[in-house]
């Protein structure tokens, strides 16, 4: 029996049943027709099998981690072989499809239609299939533009704690104001009830199973920006429309695939740039991203290629909108909200304030109101009944003007900051010695790096490795290598009560005498109160515990508690500043005390760099210190 006919029959058993002999002879042409061609080196086949380069032996691999995706036994890793037998799969015959089984030229339309194309296909040897369900389902969607859409990042949950990524599908008939009746191609995880550390751990190995979804986009818009309080970014792309049946047929093919999640590299950002590349094969951007991908640096690469962006539209939260409009009330409507709130009478309240003030006052009461019952704050069943008794003190003034004023649109945009790796070369002197000093951080953005496209007050930092060279030592060491730094630093004001966070994990050292610095794992975090204002100053006082192990501390560990507090000071657009002092007592294991306080600026020189000057003074285990240093922080 021939090849061909081998998997003719091996289509059989899979389920397709197909005459093995029927059509031997042409399947066998157009398999030597595509070799001859070499269609199986083509950036357009492996886009659509979503074949990468090992990273240490010669070959591809497949990221599909689906045994239905890849037709071949040894399809994941043999572009040819899984082209002849795509190719075979394709003279299945005719039968009649459902929810659970297409005919494999409507399963894999993307790959039929490129084959297609490039083959020459001759119809009456090779029938082409109705595929009715697809066009139904393409029909319905009228797609005639694509647009990338961006979360801003959600530091409380884990899977979105560097922002999000989203395709959205603009139909024909859609104008701007009826974008959200669109469609959202979406690759996300269901982590089944996990979260927090336990996700990103189970993550990092691949252990849950990713898909691509298709859903109204004002569902997700719902969940980002009315939940979560995320602002949206809309870049608007400029793809043709071939360009975009392309794209369509393979998300298509693609529905039920299941894809191993993880965190760091096979994500949601970077999935669904593979679907640009098979839009349009000249793209080359999931090979710019090797160990980790952010998405942010997915948008800013989709962003850098010319002529890509046709329009980009932001659409602030809920939240965000809310905060404008309470800043634009004085002192005394402000307060006259706090009454309202407080359910004193709105008659009452409203005959200080100007006739013409009053609509746009209560609806501020209304959409504050709306806010805490969302975030839980305040009772539901107290929530419905002051809104109804709002809404209809609101009813009895005359229309007037909306007093829900859209924010000015943030500059820069997220794919104009910083880039979120960063190279840092340090020289300093720690207690009369010198040091020179060289750290890497693969991700992402912290407290004092340049202003711009990240959420004030977030502070992400993954894999931070600091290097150390001192005098009189001849070997280099490690000083700290941090895998996980997170710190939420949110205002507190008279309508919102944040709380803010921090936690982070790693090695670190620390002080013995006067000679002798050790390594030991630290764990430290905290919650804490926040007041100010990001434009210019913040104050921010924590209680946080310490928790260090290490084989050269007393009982191996020492776990400590004590207050922190600081300024963050931001009087120039290019200049930061934070001034912060901690105090911690270690009552248990390795007992001891020590404090510190310390002063770290930066300046950005532009957005792919900046100098950054650190002086500190401290005592640790009755060991005085001062350090100073000065380092330039390249983003790349």
């Amino acid at each position: 029996m021939s090849r061909i006919a081998g998997l003719l029959l091996l289509l059989n058993v899979l389920g397709w049943s197909a005459p093995v002999v029927a059509a031997d002879d042409y399947a066998r042409q157009l398999i030597a027709q595509a070799r001859a061609d070499n269609l199986a080196d083509t950036r357009q086949w492996r886009a659509l099998l979503h074949y990468r380069d090992n990273l240490l032996f010669p070959g591809v691999t497949g990221q599909a981690d689906d045994s239905r995706f890849y037709l071949a036994a040894g399809g994941k890793t043999d572009p040819r072989a899984e082209l002849d037998a795509t190719i075979a799969a394709f003279f299945a015959p005719p039968i009649v499809e459902t929810d659970m089984v297409q005919h494999p030229q409507c399963r894999f339309i993307a790959r039929y239609q490129w084959l297609y194309e490039v083959l020459d296909f001759d119809a009456a040897r090779l029938p082409p299939q109705p595929c009715e369900r697809f066009r139904a389902w393409r029909a319905a969607l009228n797609a005639s533009a694509l647009t990338l859409v961006f979360p801003s990042a959600y530091i409380n949950n884990p899977s979105s704690m560097f922002g999000h990524t989203l395709l959205r599908v603009d139909a024909a008939d859609q104008d701007q104001r009826t974008r959200l009746l669109g469609y959202a191609i979406n690759y996300a995880v269901e982590p089944g009830g996990d979260n927090g550390g336990l996700f990103i751990l189970k993550s990092l190995v691949g252990a849950y199973p990713g898909t691509f979804s298709l859903s109204p986009y004002y569902v997700k818009v719902k969940e980002y920006s009315d939940m979560e309080n995320r602002d949206i970014w809309e870049y608007r792309l400029n793809f043709t429309q071939p360009e975009i049946d392309r794209l369509l047929m393979h998300a298509w093919e693609l529905g039920p695939t299941r894809f191993d999640y993880y965190f760091f590299d096979e994500n949601c950002a970077y999935h669904l740039l593979s679907l640009f590349e098979v839009a349009r094969p000249s793209l080359q951007l999931t090979g710019r991203f090797r160990g980790w991908v952010i998405p942010v640096d997915t948008v800013r690469s989709l962003a850098e290629q010319e002529g890509i962006l046709a329009e980009v539209v932001y659409r602030p939260a809920n939240n965000t909108r809310l905060r404008e409009r309470l800043t634009r009330l004085d002192a005394i409507e402000r307060r006259a909200v706090d009454r309202l709130l407080e359910e004193e009478s709105p008659d009452t309240v409203l005959q200080a304030v100007p006739a013409e003030r009053q609509a746009r006052l209560l609806e501020a009461a209304y959409a504050l109101l709306r806010y805490e019952d969302g975030a839980r704050s305040r009772g539901h069943a107290d929530a419905a009944r002051l809104s109804r008794r709002l809404l209809l003190a609101r009813s009895r003034l005359p229309t007037g003007e909306d007093g829900d004023v859209a924010p000015a649109v943030p500059a820069p945009r997220p794919d104009q900051g910083h880039p979120t790796r960063r190279l840092a070369v340090s020289a300093g002197r720690d207690d009369g010695r010198d040091f020179q000093g060289l750290a890497f951080r693969p991700a992402y953005n912290d407290l004092l790096d340049p202003s711009g496209g990240y959420t004030e007050g977030a502070q992400i930092n993954f894999l931070d490795v600091a290097l150390r060279h001192e005098q009189g030592r001849g070997h280099l060491s490690v000083e700290k290598l941090t895998l996980v730094d997170i710190y939420s630093l949110a205002p507190r004001d008279g309508f919102f009560k944040p709380v803010s966070w921090k936690i982070n994990t790693g090695f670190a050292r620390t002080r013995l005498n006067d000679d002798e610095r050790i390594a030991v794992y630290r764990t430290n975090g905290g919650a804490g109160l926040a007041l100010g204002n990001w434009n210019r100053a913040v104050v921010y006082g924590f209680m946080e515990g310490t928790f260090d192990v290490g084989g050269e501390l007393e009982s191996n560990y020492a776990l400590g508690i004590g207050p922190s507090a600081g300024l963050f000071f931001h009087p120039y657009p290019a200049w930061k500043l934070n001034l912060y002092a901690r105090w911690q007592d270690y009552p248990l294991g390795d007992r001891h005390r020590e404090h510190e306080i310390n002063l770290e600026q930066s300046v950005s020189l532009n957005r792919r760099h900046a100098l950054r000057l650190a002086l500190s003074n401290g005592r640790e285990r009755d060991v005085e210190y001062t350090t100073a240093s000065v380092a330039w922080h390249w983003y790349f």
